[in-house]
């Protein structure tokens, strides 16, 4: 007997981790939609990705946040529905909701979360006003009682290793932010993509928080800098940076600077990657639940990349 598939929407589906998740859904065999804005199909930036969605037999579906009728319509024809929309559109979330909750068939719902836990992180701004939208969201969901699963991966590999967290990649010297000790979790977006779909509709992960801590992608910003050192040949002049002075550099760094150096702060200084254990009452840890999943480790992202 075989168990269909279940048919998965992704929104924000050409955009930063929206991609990598519908190639993982497509690569896991679900059916699997793309919502697409009818702008971005004329976007000669976005042609690549189109062009791929079609050779994996995506069905783009035109709609946006702003059109709710295109929202309903797109929900009807699926199981599950995934948001990667970006930072500004989080609290417009609450339309998908809303859809959501009209149609009455969806078994699952991912909202755009990714990232750290908004809820279990040191209270900074820029971030926290950027994070308060993600929890907003989460008690949306819960008010409307819709089944859900919320994933946070800690930090994108893509964003912190390729310049090992510096404005570009370091030639000579290297700011590494407090004393460096705090370990932070790296993980490739493509294996953001493949476990957000294994967790999708997984009953285990029903109404939880799907960690993804991958033993081999755990590390210091000291332990970065020096693997840095030891695939390039090269040591680079570290300066240190104080937490205060951290702070500084985000309070006077313009958008989005800031909150990129908000969640450096997070990570590097404050290390609220894994600042507490995850309980069976709210979450789960990825590796744990599909040991299968052949993730990128730190050491492979710095060969694919150096």
């Amino acid at each position: 007997m075989s168990s269909e598939k279940s048919k998965i929407l992704v929104i924000g589906s050409t955009g930063y981790i929206g991609k990598h998740i519908v190639e993982a859904s497509a690569k896991l065999g679900h059916p699997t939609f793309a919502l697409v804005r009818p702008s971005t199909v004329n976007d000669p930036s976005k042609a690549a990705v189109l062009e791929g969605f079609a050779r994996l037999g995506i069905t783009v579906v035109h709609g946006d946040l702003s059109d709710y009728e295109s929202l309903v319509k797109a929900i009807k024809r699926v199981d599950i529905v995934i948001s990667a929309v970006g930072g500004l559109q989080i609290a417009d979330q609450t339309k998908i909701i809303a859809a959501i909750k009209e149609v009455g068939n969806i078994k699952r719902f991912l909202p755009s979360e990714f990232g750290l836990d908004p809820e279990r992180i040191t209270k900074v701004e820029p971030v926290a006003s950027v994070l308060a939208a993600k929890v907003q969201i989460r008690r949306a969901i819960e008010a409307e009682g819709i089944p859900y699963t919320l994933i946070s991966n800690n930090y994108f590999a893509g964003y912190a290793l390729p310049t090992l967290a510096q404005a570009s990649p370091p030639t000579d010297k290297v700011v590494i932010f407090g004393d460096g000790n705090p370990k932070g979790v790296f993980v490739a977006e493509e294996d953001v993509g493949t476990f957000t779909i294994k967790a999708a509709d997984d009953p285990r992960t029903l109404n939880k928080i799907v960690y993804i801590r991958p033993s081999g992608n755990i590390y210091s910003h000291n332990e970065l800098v020096s693997i840095w050192e030891k695939k390039t040949g090269k040591t680079l002049e570290k300066v240190h940076l104080s937490e205060e002075g951290v702070l500084k550099t985000i309070q006077e760094a313009p958008i989005p600077l800031n909150i990129i150096l908000g969640i450096n702060y997070l990570v590097f200084v404050k290390g609220d990657c894994l600042s507490f254990a995850i309980d069976p009452s709210f979450g789960a840890e990825a590796t744990e639940l599909y040991p299968d999943v052949k993730y990128t480790t730190v050491e492979e992202y710095f060969n694919r990349i150096l």
